[in-house]
């Protein structure tokens, strides 16, 4: 679905939640008079399950789209290997192969991006424009973060 320029997506995880508590709804209200007697506030209560996911990737997405031109003329070209603490909060591009493709059913994807010098963890807080898959040749554009979770 695209509102304006923005190409909004609702996550499988939003859709099956819908569908789950549809089905609840359909099955209670068949058994409870009570149910019946609230759909009037339950049925936009239900919608508001696919309304809710679509605003919040819609907010995610134009302000990604927003940030994109300044993230453009202020990032600089570096390698994986040359990122670290000092770089926090600083616009880089980094260009490499997807090696690995985490949570992309969430609308959050996390990728494993390598290039000569080593593999870095990029973590989308959107919806990419493109499908992105692994060996895909890859440019990310975006602010380096200090990882917080400890793994490995």
């Amino acid at each position: 679905m695209k509102i304006g320029n923005v190409d909004v997506k609702v996550s499988i995880v939003a859709i099956a939640v819908f569908v789950f508590f549809t089905i609840f709804l359909l099955i209670a209200s068949v058994y409870s008079p009570v149910i019946r007697s609230q759909l009037i506030w339950l049925i936009p209560v239900l919608f508001m399950l696919l309304v809710i996911p679509m605003a919040l990737n819609y907010m995610s997405r134009s302000q990604y789209t927003g940030m994109e031109p300044i993230y453009e003329a202020e990032a600089k070209t570096v390698r994986v290997k040359l990122i670290n603490e000092n770089m926090i909060g600083k616009p880089v591009r980094i260009e490499g192969v997807v090696e690995r493709v985490y949570f992309q059913f969430l609308n959050r994807p996390q990728y494993l991006v390598a290039d000569r010098s080593g593999a870095i963890s990029v973590k989308m807080f959107t919806t990419p424009a493109e499908d992105v898959k692994v060996n895909d040749v890859v440019e990310v554009l975006g602010q380096v973060i200090h990882r917080y979770m400890v793994t490995g």
